[in-house]
């Protein structure tokens, strides 16, 4: 097995063209023979650079509206045929089959066709198998279903896998992505690839075959026993949860948020930066919260923003410092000027004025996030063991009005709106939580404890600070996660 190939012949099969031109150029230029399907060819035509239709290859027309254009022996013999194998290189010349060096293929786009759909229906990206299938939607949801169904590419992933097993002798470009490594070596290696290479790209090819089968799989998934998911990007971080751990996050952070500014996010960051996101969709009227190790130190509501600010960082000053603090409204010079007047590593926010950013800046470190709409994926997963624990996520948050009174006293509607202000807190705190509010302010919480008593006693520690700038706990309200068997903290509070 020689590790150095030429590149001699190359299949192309695309859907996008976007950026195959250049390719197309310097295939050329080295004089090597291209063969295309349909649009492909038309494409290559275009260029006014010879091309070999497939159908010339084969003896048969696309068919079947162009579900069969490619699964075909003289297609599939040239890219399966071992070089070396004496009995394979003789069934090649007996059958006249030519050997193909190099195919280029780009996968129907099923992920984004369904995601349009989810879209438009409002769904969150992990429920596509709803897409098409919802009640009462008659003709046109069929009409949805079967544009997705014609989006699951058959020729174009047998071409991949095809050409990924044979990495000894072809080399496989399975996405629009490796557009720019081709063109690196057909200009610089003249067409010559190693053995090295050429296993790596069979690599990134069985990713992409994965993970678009796991696409696939998942929209027509209604048997909740198996668990596949895929993720295509990644980016390193500077370590894990500790400077001793490697971490790596994967997903696509340019969907949600565009940087402003400030150094690289961390792993702890990103866990800070979920929870705050997270606890922000709760809130509609202008709200800051301020949270360190995933729970809120720090939130308010209030008229104006910059009131929710102060309100929100007097709760806790001392915990707040470090913290991610995250807003659900646009961030003007006037609240930035407070803001700055804290150190802090991140700031989450739906925007920003240009004066607010230049002031914020000033900091270079500091970390500034302009947030996308963005909605949560409907599922939630989470490592132990040897395996996964999924679960639906919580969208459930009590309002006022789903609460009910068994007590002989019945709380004030103010009463009542300061306790679904506390639960939105509770639901994203570490339990056993207590949070205790205060027009419709944090104004202490013990989180994470192995006791409710324990929690309360905390919260109530913690509330001294907010008392100090003169807030008491008469007429506070308390909410907790924890299981109340016995009436230990209704007294103590």
């Amino acid at each position: 097995m020689h590790s150095s190939k030429r590149i001699n012949s190359a299949l192309i099969s695309v859907y996008h063209k976007h950026g195959l031109a250049p390719v197309i150029e310097a295939l050329h230029a080295l004089g090597i023979t291209l063969y295309a399907t349909g649009g492909t060819q038309t494409f290559i035509e275009a260029m006014k650079i010879p091309v070999v239709p497939v159908e010339d290859l084969t003896s048969y027309p696309s068919i079947l509206g162009g579900r069969v254009k490619t699964l075909h022996p003289k297609i599939f013999g040239g890219i399966l045929s071992r070089r070396e194998n004496a009995e394979d290189v003789a069934q090649i010349e007996e059958y006249e089959i030519p050997e193909l060096d190099l195919v280029i293929v780009d996968l129907y786009p099923f992920e984004d066709t369904v995601k349009s759909f989810a879209d438009a229906n409002s769904l969150s990206p992990s429920e596509p198998a709803r897409v098409g299938l919802v009640e009462g939607r008659g003709e046109m949801t069929k009409d949805i279903e079967a544009t997705i169904i014609e989006k699951i590419d058959i020729g174009g992933i047998s071409l991949i896998r095809a050409a990924a097993k044979n990495y000894s002798d072809v080399v496989i470009i399975p996405s629009l992505n490796d557009y720019s490594w081709l063109l690196n070596v057909l200009k610089e290696q003249k067409g010559e690839t190693t053995l090295e290479q050429r296993k790596k790209q069979a690599a990134k090819a069985f990713a992409v075959s994965s993970h678009y089968d796991t696409a696939i799989f998942n929209w027509f998934r209604t048997d909740e026993n198996y668990f596949k998911q895929s993720i295509m990007q990644s980016m390193p971080l500077r370590y894990g949860e500790n400077p001793h751990q490697e971490g790596k996050y994967f997903g696509n952070l340019d969907e949600i948020f565009e940087k402003l500014s400030g150094k690289e996010l961390s792993y702890n960051n990103l866990l800070d930066i979920d929870s705050a996101v997270a606890l922000m969709i709760e809130f509609n009227e202008p709200t800051f919260a301020i949270l360190k190790h995933n729970n809120a130190c720090g939130c308010a509501s209030r008229p104006v923003l910059v009131d929710a600010w102060k309100a929100a960082l007097a709760a806790d000053p001392v915990s707040a410092f470090g913290g991610v603090i995250v807003t659900n409204k646009k961030v003007s010079v006037k609240e930035a000027a407070e803001i700055n007047q804290l150190f802090f590593e991140v700031l989450i926010a739906p925007n920003f004025e240009d004066a607010a950013v230049e002031l914020l800046k000033e900091k270079k470190n500091r970390i500034l996030l302009k947030q996308k709409n963005f909605k949560y994926p409907s599922k939630q997963f989470r490592t132990i063991l040897n395996g996964v624990l999924e679960q639906d996520r919580d969208s459930k948050t009590e309002s006022a009005g789903e609460m009910k009174v068994v007590t002989a006293i019945a709380p004030t509607s103010e009463e009542l709106d300061n306790l679904a202000f506390a639960m939105k807190i509770c639901k994203h705190s570490k339990s056993n939580t207590i949070v205790l509010v205060k027009d419709k302010m944090l104004i202490g919480s013990g989180v994470g404890m192995t006791s409710r008593v324990d929690a309360l006693k905390h919260a109530i520690e913690k509330s001294s600070r907010s008392i100090g700038i003169g807030l008491d706990l008469n007429g506070a309200v308390m909410a907790s996660d924890a299981f109340f068997p016995f009436p230990d903290c209704v007294e103590i509070a």
